[in-house]
This record gives C-alpha cells, sequence and structure tokens, in this order.
C-alpha cells in the first residue's frame, strides 16, 4: 500500500507507520554461493554444534545475548486502557525502536492474545532462551506483579516491567535533584505518592531503597494503612512501609497537608485548593497522560519544581532516560537478573548527568542527550557486579 492510497493518507503519524516501524537486516553478506554455505548449510551446521556442547558460545555467536522480548497483553496501554493485543502492536514497535536508538539493543515487539496469568508466565517461559531479556509491557495491574515475580524467579535473564520501574527510576533522579534544588534531605522529607498501580508501587519502593521513609500511598479510598479492610496483598505490604510507620490515615487531600513532595501515577484532579495546602517550595510531578493530576499552570502557582510525563512541558519523566540503559548495562555485564541496586544506580547516573546546569525547569537530562544511554550502562553493569548477577 502506497502512502497516498492507506485510509488516513496526509495525516503525518499514519503516514510514519505505514507497514509498520521494524524490519529485520542480515549483518552478514549473502552474495554468492560461499556466503551461503557459510551463513546457512553447510557452514552453520558447525556453530549450532559448538553451541550444544557450550551453550555459553550463544553468546558469542547468535544475536540472543543483544536481543529483548518486549511483551504485552494490551490491558494496560499508554494512557489507552485495556485495548487488546492487536491494538498494542504500534506501541511495541516504538519500544524496540527506542530500544535500538538508545541502548543499540534489538527489541522484538509480542503482543500475546491472552490475558491469563499463567498463560503468559508460561508462554514467555517457552520463548525466553530466544532472548537475552525480558521487557514486560502494558499488562494491568495486580496481574503484572505476579508475571514479573514469577519469571523472574524461574529465569537467568533479566526481567524487567517498564511501566514499574522505569517510571520509577526516572522519578527518583528527578526527585533527587528536585530535592538539591529546594535544600531538602531524603530523610526528612514527607512525600505522598497517588496511584497503589503498578507505576505508584515502583515508585514507593524505589524511593524507600533511596532513603526516604516519610511516605504516604493514596488509591481512591484514601491513604493506604492497616487499618483499611480493603487491601490487597500488594496494597497492605505498602501500608506497612510507609503510612503505618507514621500513623497516617485519611484521604488525599489530608495527606498533602504539609507535605513536601507529590508523585501523581494515577490520573484524575487534584483540586488547586488541596495543592495549596502542600509545604512551601513544593515539588510537584503529575506523572498521567495527557492530563496530569496537577496541570503545571496550578503546581507552579504553588510549588517551586514542577515535572510531568509530557513532552511540551519542562521536566519530562520519560521512561526512555532509563530502559535503554538499564537492559545495556544489563547485557554488557551478562545479568543474570536487574537488581534493586541496579536501578538506583541508573536514577543516580540520571540525576548525575543535569550537573552545573541544574534549575528547577531542569531536573533531567533531555532523551537526545548522548550521554545518557552509556552513563545509565556504565553505572547498571558496575552496580551488576557489585550485586554479584553479572556472568562478565
Amino acid at each position: 500500500m502506497t502512502s497516498d492510497s492507506h485510509p488516513f493518507a496526509g495525516d503525518p503519524v499514519f503516514d510514519l507507520h505505514l507497514g509498520g516501524k521494524l524490519e529485520t537486516v542480515a549483518t552478514s553478506p549473502l552474495e554468492n554461493k560461499d556466503d551461503l554455505s557459510k551463513a546457512y548449510t553447510p557452514g552453520v551446521a558447525r556453530v549450532c554444534e559448538a553451541i550444544a556442547a557450550d551453550p555459553e558460545m550463544s553468546r558469542h555467536y547468535t544475536w540472543v545475548p543483544n536481543t529483548v522480548a518486549i511483551v504485552t497483553d494490551g490491558t494496560a496501554v499508554l494512557g489507552l486502557g485495556d485495548i487488546g493485543p492487536a491494538a498494542a502492536m504500534p506501541v511495541m514497535e516504538g519500544k524496540a525502536v527506542l530500544f535500538k536508538q538508545f541502548g543499540g539493543i534489538d527489541g522484538v515487539p509480542i503482543c500475546l492474545a491472552t490475558t491469563d496469568t499463567e498463560e503468559i508466565v508460561e508462554t514467555v517461559r517457552r520463548m525466553a532462551p530466544s532472548f537475552g531479556g525480558i521487557n514486560l509491557e502494558d499488562i494491568s495491574a495486580p496481574r503484572c506483579f505476579e508475571i514479573e515475580d514469577r519469571l523472574k524467579a524461574d529465569l537467568d535473564i533479566p526481567v524487567f516491567h517498564d511501566d514499574q520501574h522505569g517510571t520509577a527510576v526516572v522519578a527518583l533522579a528527578a526527585l533527587v535533584n528536585a530535592l538539591r534544588i529546594t535544600g531538602r534531605t531524603p530523610e526528612t522529607t514527607r512525600v505522598v505518592v497517588s496511584g497503589a498501580g503498578a507505576a505508584g508501587v515502583a515508585v514507593t519502593n524505589i524511593l524507600l531503597g533511596a532513603g526516604i521513609r516519610d511516605i504516604a500511598v493514596t488509591d481512591r479510598q484514601g491513604i493506604l494503612n492497616s487499618q483499611r479492610t480493603d487491601l490487597t496483598p500488594v496494597k497492605r505490604s505498602l501500608a506497612e512501609r510507609t503510612a503505618d510507620n507514621f500513623g497516617r490515615t485519611g484521604s488525599l487531600a489530608e495527606a498533602l497537608d504539609g507535605a513536601d513532595v507529590y508523585i501523581g501515577v494515577s490520573g484524575g484532579t487534584v483540586p488547586e485548593e488541596v495543592v495549596a495546602t502542600m509545604a512551601d517550595d513544593a515539588i510537584i510531578f503529575g506523572l498521567a497522560n495527557p492530563n496530569p493530576e496537577v496541570h503545571p499552570e496550578v503546581a507552579h502557582r504553588h510549588g517551586r519544581v514542577v515535572a510531568t510525563g509530557r513532552s511540551d512541558f519542562p521536566n519530562q519523566i520519560n521512561n526512555v532516560l532509563a530502559f535503554p540503559g538499564i537492559f545495556r548495562g544489563a547485557f554488557d555485564a551478562g545479568a543474570t537478573a536487574i537488581t534493586e541496586g541496579m536501578k538506583l544506580a541508573a536514577a543516580e547516573a540520571i540525576a548525575g548527568l543535569v550537573g552545573d546546569e541544574l534549575r528547577a525547569d531542569l531536573i533531567v537530562p533531555s532523551p537526545f542527550d548522548p550521554r545518557v544511554g552509556p552513563a545509565v550502562a556504565a553505572a547498571v553493569a558496575e552496580a551488576a557486579r557489585i550485586d554479584g548477577v553479572a556472568r562478565i
């Protein structure tokens, strides 16, 4: 189909997607009989036999160690929700493009026609020998937690749910620099995380790992605390490690009264009168797309540092700052997993790149900063060695 005959011809977005955004390209020549005999039979048999004798040889003689499976069931796609596997494919293709552009990694989009946890886990297990890592994408909570945990336990390659951990890494990087601007320390900072889904859980966990203790996590019913009888196991665990330690209960409005930091990963809208009750020099991250929980104009009236998930405002919390470099570093180290230490190292590397340019409207580097991928990869690879999961 030509660019002038498809149903949405003339729309630049649809024109760009025509035929998809990916193709496979041979890296070896195939111009004569000699090339053919080396690339395929009979020469390829020698390579197969070498790998059969020593499976580690696949690290040298296949594309597997530099290839990631981008796996979704299409149940939580961007801001679109449960749109199914077919409609999710353009996003997964886009993810593969980002892996290649910013990490030099080959990504293969895989959209599964099932939402059953057992079937997803078993499918990924069975195809794992074809990949050096698994990037889980746009799988709805709470199934995403179990799927990731089980695959991490079963596989000896990195498994990473980017909706959780990519968001968390970049949010922490941004917060580290926002705390510097406002003169705060992690130990004395009071944070509200709005949303207890995939991103909210991961953001909370990485903040705890970074030394922030006073965190209140909220859902539609208010602050997660053990007095509530409606908590899932995941939410109960969050409550025990956050608000329970400070006796915090009540609504989002009560949580925000006097809080230093708001991190929204839930959607919805926070009324301006509630935002106004936050501490002086507040830090406000409204990360929902396309409509931040606190619009930047409102946030700037009451806060000092503002970030969103959008590209048309300063301080975009963009996962592309994290996941290509994280997988690049994991692959470079031959890592068997992605540890909490590797995620913290990635956040520190991203934050550090801002350097002397740090200001309220520049707390994270641009995704197009060529230093980002290599810096994150180097930090992650070193953390993998420190954490004892590196094979190289």
